[in-house]
């Protein structure tokens, strides 16, 4: 494990693996380098790309600076690419392929861009249940009730209430709840929730945008809305695949055919 000091004085953790062109992955909420799918998506990639993976500012051992803003983190993410040489591949994975989709429409050093499943939302109509998502998310965690504001966020993203009470007498829980408190940040870097066709229009470099087949009907839209909006880019559909559930040897072919 590696640090780079983000502008504003925030150590970023990383490690890196493999050789090749330089690859850094950006994970979704909750995720981090030691709990998440891109750990074992990078040891696919390895073979092929230099991969870069770091904990997001109040995740694993990245400290964290107040107060927050989406700038920091899109700084954070400019940090480990001028580390990693000064220019990147960028893959990111739901909330943090809206990161990255950030990033590379504010000039960011990102030679090609990949994003899974951006959770937007194509209708403006989804403004006004956002801001309230927003509002209630945060006053769980300020209230200090990590674990509930996990199961708020799981349980609106469509997780069965079931399956949550079984994952919250799970040891793993208190993973979740060692991150919650970044589920603010996540929801900041949606903006009002909706497609960012301005800033998507931004984008100067090649990009491909993926979902499950498998996927709800909302992430298939907001991929292909995605993919529509930044100039040139490809829009791929992975067969079998889902929400929360892309298998890494699925991921890894795709990324592997569009980078190189």
């Amino acid at each position: 494990m590696s640090t780079v000091t983000s502008r504003d004085g925030t150590p970023i953790a990383f490690e890196r693996s493999g050789s090749g062109p330089v690859l850094v992955l950006v994970d979704g909420a909750l995720c981090f380098r030691s709990f998440g799918p891109m750990g074992p998506l990078a040891e696919l990639l390895a073979p092929d790309f230099t991969v870069y993976r770091y904990d997001r500012r109040g995740r694993g051992e990245s400290g964290d600076t107040a107060a927050y803003a989406v700038e920091r983190e899109i700084e954070d993410l400019d940090a480990v690419i001028a580390a990693a040489g000064g220019r990147a591949l960028v893959f990111g994975v739901s909330s943090g392929a809206v990161l990255a989709l950030r990033a590379a429409a504010s000039g960011a050093a990102i030679a090609k861009l990949a994003l899974y499943e951006p959770p937007l939302a194509v209708a403006k109509d989804a403004t006004g249940e956002s801001k309230e998502f927003g509002e209630r998310l945060e006053q769980l965690v300020v209230a200090g009730r990590r674990g509930d504001a996990v199961e708020f966020f799981l349980t609106s993203a469509g997780v069965p209430p079931d399956a949550v009470a079984g994952m919250r007498r799970e040891p793993s829980w208190a993973l979740f709840e060692s991150v919650a408190p970044t589920l603010v940040y996540d929801n900041a870097v949606l903006g009002d929730g909706t497609v960012p066709y301005e800033l998507a229009a931004a984008v100067r470099v090649p990009a491909l945008v993926a979902n499950g087949g498998d996927s709800p009907d909302f992430f298939r839209e907001a991929a292909r809305a995605t993919a529509e909006a930044i100039q040139g880019a490809r829009h791929r559909t992975l067969e079998g695949q889902s929400w929360g559930q892309v298998a890494p040897e699925a991921l890894a072919p795709m990324l592997k055919e569009f980078f190189v």
